[in-house]
């Protein structure tokens, strides 16, 4: 069928909101029911988990060797670590991120009392009273501080404010979406993603195409700490695409245009047969792609294979460059994976045994293992 057209529009808004919601793993509840509403509003049936991860089926022709789009709603954040007699709080990391992008960030702590705003500091951030010293500072989580922006002079202060170790610190994103389709913004990581699956669901539902087998739409909420999609997956998924970001960073062949396949992260190889199928599909659906390896790099893929899931993964990310830091990232790579959701989501099956979760060996896959055909040019011996 021809390449479904993306309301870029809908994909922006849908961004937008996602980004106003603050959702560090483990503080995740008003997201899933934002999103919860929105799928419902597209005309599908969200279903949570006990605490919190959705899963919305799209029926197809039918319900074996079913297909999964993944993308997650948790992002970084902190915790309080201690409660300082400065009247400050010493914080430690939600996920895998520097200090240094912590530095001057604007925060929300949220506490059984309501909650705080306030700044993440270095320990000296006076250069009035530092002097040359706010330069030489070590870089690193034990070195900079939360300033509470109410009467928190010392310890005490923080108690009677019934700040308590534990609470959770939300980073302001401070988005910035500019006319030339470049968006910068922090939690990009991975709420672009779930912009990008909301936006294949609206093209889907409003052209009203069909599809071979059941398509999951899942949304998971701790992927930040390695859990993500360890436990949403059902026996009748065959396979599982995750939508999360790629590097582009020196090194990395990860690009912020087009589609950037996953072939590989630190868990391993991605899926043969399902990555080649979605090379294919952005060759015969005229959509840039390029693939990339990421060496220090999970995702909810690899959280599903690590659990017991015998399902075949696949990455597809939209190019971030800082990822994990102030990130900046292109809508024509998220209007590219869009296209390439519903490409897959509409695709023939091509491995019939795969709705069965143990068959023999009659159907199943093959890998080429020929040797390739080679033409060396008269002149292309080695010089004498």
């Amino acid at each position: 069928m021809p390449r479904l057209v993306i309301d870029a529009h809908y994909l922006t808004d849908q961004l937008k909101a996602l980004l106003t919601i603050s959702s560090p793993t483990g503080y995740t509840d008003t997201i899933v029911r934002h999103v919860a509403k929105e799928l419902e509003r597209l005309g599908l049936t969200p279903e949570l988990t006990r605490r919190g991860a959705i899963s919305a089926v799209r029926q197809g022709s039918r319900r074996a060797s079913a297909r999964a789009i993944v993308s997650h709603l948790d992002t970084l954040g902190a915790q309080v670590k201690q409660l300082k007699d400065n009247g400050r709080l010493e914080l430690v990391p939600i996920g895998m991120w520097s200090a240094r992008f912590a530095e001057g960030a604007r925060a929300t702590l949220f506490t059984e009392a309501g909650t705080y705003r306030g700044t993440i500091l270095p320990l000296k951030a006076s250069g009035h009273t530092y002097n040359m010293e706010i330069d030489t500072m070590p870089v690193g989580w034990d070195y900079v501080e939360m300033r509470v922006d109410a009467l928190s002079r010392n310890r005490a202060e923080l108690d009677k404010l019934k700040i308590e170790i534990g609470d959770t610190v939300a980073i302001d994103p401070q988005p910035e979406f500019m006319e030339n389709g470049f968006i910068v913004s922090r939690h990009l990581d991975n709420k672009a993603g779930v912009a990008v699956m909301l936006a294949a669901i609206e093209a889907m539902e409003r052209e009203g195409v069909s599809t071979p087998v059941d398509i999951h739409w899942l949304f998971t909420i701790a992927e930040e700490v390695g859990v993500g999609a360890a436990s949403i997956l059902t026996p009748d998924v065959a396979s599982m695409i995750a939508v999360d970001n790629g590097t582009s960073a020196p090194g990395q062949n990860s690009s912020e245009f087009g589609v950037t396949i996953g072939m590989s992260d630190q868990s391993g190889p991605f899926d043969y047969h399902l990555t080649k199928k979605l090379v294919r599909l952005c060759v015969d659906e005229d959509i840039s792609y390029q693939k990339d390896i990421f060496k220090f790099y999970r995702s909810d893929s690899a959280s599903a294979i690590e659990a017991g899931h015998d399902v075949r993964t696949a990455l597809i990310t939209f190019g971030v460059d800082a990822s994990h830091g102030y990130e900046r990232i292109h809508m024509h790579a998220l209007r590219s994976l869009a296209e390439l959701i519903t490409a897959y989501a509409t695709s023939p099956v091509e491995i019939e045994r795969d709705r069965n979760q143990h068959a023999g060996i009659k159907g199943f896959t093959r890998q080429p293992a020929i040797e390739a055909e080679q033409e060396l040019a008269e002149d292309s011996s080695p010089a004498e």
